[in-house]
C-alpha cells in the first residue's frame, strides 16, 4: 500500500464557528442548497452524526460515503474517511482528511486540511490528478464562504 499526504491552508474572512457550522455540521441541507445541480442530497445513513456514523453524498454523476471519524465542536476539528463510492477505485483504496479551522487575527479564520490517500499496491497519483483534487476542494470552501458572507446572519 502506498500513502500520498499533502496539506492544504485557506484564510477566510468568516468565523470559524459560522463556517464549521454551514460547511461541517449542516453540510447536509446547505451544500445540496448551494449546489444543487452537482450535490443531489447527502443522508445519514448510519449512526447519529458523530463518530462511526457514515454519510452518503448523492451527485449527479454517482456517490460517495464518508465515515466519520472524529467531530469536536469546540475546537472546529473534523476528521473523516471517503471509503466507497467516487474517488475509491482499484488503485485507492480510502481517502482520509483531517479538516481544522481556527481564527485569524483579522477576526477571520484558517483552515488547514490534510488528505491522506491510501492506494492499492504501487500506484502513484499524478500531480495533474492532485490538482484538480485540491481545487475541486477550494471550490466547495468558496461555495460556502461567500454563501456565508452574502448571508451575515446564517450560521451565528
Amino acid at each position: 500500500m502506498g500513502v500520498v499526504i499533502y496539506t492544504d491552508e485557506h484564510t477566510s474572512p468568516v468565523p470559524p464557528a459560522r463556517i464549521f457550522k454551514a460547511s461541517i455540521l449542516d453540510s447536509h441541507n446547505l451544500m445540496p442548497k448551494l449546489l444543487p445541480d452537482a450535490i443531489k442530497s447527502i443522508e445519514l445513513i448510519k449512526g447519529d452524526g458523530r463518530a462511526g456514523s457514515i454519510n452518503q453524498i448523492n451527485f449527479a454523476g454517482g456517490f460517495a460515503k464518508h465515515q466519520i471519524d472524529e467531530i469536536d465542536e469546540k475546537a472546529f476539528t473534523y476528521k473523516y474517511t471517503l471509503i466507497e463510492g467516487n474517488g475509491i477505485s482499484d488503485k485507492i483504496e480510502k481517502v482520509s482528511y483531517d479538516i481544522k479551522f481556527k481564527g485569524s487575527p483579522d477576526g477571520g479564520s484558517i483552515s488547514k486540511m490534510t488528505t491522506t490517500i491510501y492506494t492499492h499496491g504501487d500506484f502513484e497519483i499524478k500531480d495533474e490528478e492532485l490538482k484538480a483534487g485540491k481545487e475541486k476542494v477550494l471550490g466547495l470552501y468558496k461555495v460556502v464562504e461567500a454563501y456565508l458572507l452574502k448571508n451575515p446572519d446564517a450560521y451565528v
